[in-house]
C-alpha cells in the first residue's frame, strides 16, 4: 500500500490488494461493502457503479506482452470519493507508478495535480493511461510497414504468421479500448458532489482522445486486413505458377512414356535394333515428340 497525501486529497494506491488491504479500507474510510469487495475480485468487463458516498470505477488498461506478442487488458479498480481516490491493479502498469513516485517526491507536482479535487487528480490519470496507447498504435503500424515491405519482396509464406499476430494483437487493443468511453461518460453524468462541474469538460476531452484512438485502430485493420488480402493472392499466384510447370512437366511426360510403351511390348522387334546408334535415335525421337508436345501447348496457350 502507498500513499500520498496533498492538502484534501489523498491518493491511496493498492498494488495486488490483500484482505488486509480491504480491511484498512473498511475500517478508515465509510465505504461500502460491494464497492470494497471488487478490490480482490477479478472482472472482465469495464463498469461504474455509484453509491451514496463514492465512485467505484473498472477499467482495462491495454499493456502489451513481449514474449506472446500481443496487447492484454490490465484490470484497475478506482475507488473514488470527495477527499480520497483509492487505485488497486494487480499488474504493474509503468506510467501509473511513475506518476504516483513523482508525486510523492516531488512538493511542486503535487500542488499541481492534488491542490482541486479527486476528480481532478482522476482526470490525470485518466489522461495519462489513454494518452500512453499511441505509442502502442506507433509500434502497431510499424509492424504493419514492416509486413507490407516483406510481402513485396517475396516473402508471402512467412508474412502469414506475422499477419494474424498482428490481428490479434489489434484485436485485443480494441476490446481493452471499446468500453472506456462509456466510463468517462459515466464520470461526467454524476451529479452527486463527487465530480465538479469545473472538471467535466475536460473529461470531454478524454473523449476526443479515445475517438482518435478509435480511430487510428480502425485504420490500422483495415490495413493489415487489406494487406492479408494481398497477401493470399500473391501467395496463391505463386503456388498456380509452381502448379502450372508441375503439370507442364507431367503432360510433356506423356507422350514419352506411350513411346516407350509400344516398344516395350513383344509384339515386333525393336526398331534400329541392329544399328549402332539406336540408343541416340530413340533419345532422339524422345526429345523430338517433347519439343512438339511443348509447341501444341504453347501454340494453344495452355502454358
Amino acid at each position: 500500500m502507498k500513499i500520498v497525501k496533498h492538502e484534501n486529497v489523498t491518493w491511496i494506491d493498492l498494488e495486488n490488494p490483500s484482505i488486509n488491504d480491504v480491511e484498512y479500507i473498511r475500517e478508515n474510510f465509510n465505504i461500502h461493502p460491494l464497492a470494497l469487495e471488487e478490490f480482490t475480485i477479478p472482472t472482465y468487463r469495464a463498469r461504474a457503479t455509484k453509491y451514496s458516498n463514492c465512485l467505484f470505477l473498472t477499467i482495462h488498461v491495454p499493456l502489451f506482452d513481449s514474449k506472446k506478442r500481443t496487447t492484454y487488458a490490465s484490470e484497475v479498480d478506482i475507488l473514488l470519493t470527495k477527499t480520497h481516490l483509492i487505485t488497486g491493479h494487480t499488474k504493474n502498469i509503468y506510467q501509473l507508478e511513475k506518476f504516483f513516485d513523482d508525486l510523492q517526491k516531488s512538493e511542486g507536482k503535487r500542488r499541481t495535480y492534488m491542490i482541486h479535487s479527486t476528480a481532478h487528480l482522476l482526470y490525470e490519470i485518466f489522461k495519462l493511461l489513454t494518452e500512453s496507447c499511441f505509442p502502442r498504435i506507433d509500434h502497431v503500424t510499424k509492424h504493419i510497414d514492416k509486413i507490407q515491405d516483406e510481402i513485396f519482396s517475396g516473402n508471402e509464406r512467412t508474412m502469414v504468421r506475422e499477419i494474424s499476430i498482428v490481428k490479434r494483437d489489434i484485436l485485443n487493443f480494441r476490446r481493452t479500448l471499446m468500453p472506456q468511453r462509456s466510463i468517462v461518460e459515466s464520470i461526467i453524468a454524476q451529479s452527486n458532489g463527487t465530480v465538479p462541474k469545473d472538471i467535466k469538460m475536460y473529461y470531454h476531452d478524454l473523449i476526443g482522445t479515445n475517438i482518435r484512438l478509435w480511430n487510428d485502430l480502425e485504420s490500422a485493420k483495415e490495413t493489415i486486413t487489406s494487406l492479408e488480402k494481398t497477401n493470399n493472392s500473391l501467395l496463391s499466384e505463386k503456388i498456380n505458377q509452381r502448379m502450372r510447370i508441375i503439370t507442364v512437366f507431367s503432360v510433356l511426360w506423356i507422350p514419352i512414356t506411350i513411346y516407350l510403351s509400344i516398344f516395350s511390348l513383344n509384339i515386333a522387334s525393336l526398331p534400329f535394333r541392329d544399328n549402332p546408334y539406336a540408343l541416340l535415335i530413340h533419345l532422339t525421337s524422345l526429345l523430338v515428340i517433347s519439343l512438339i508436345t511443348f509447341i501444341i501447348f504453347k501454340l494453344a496457350r495452355w502454358i
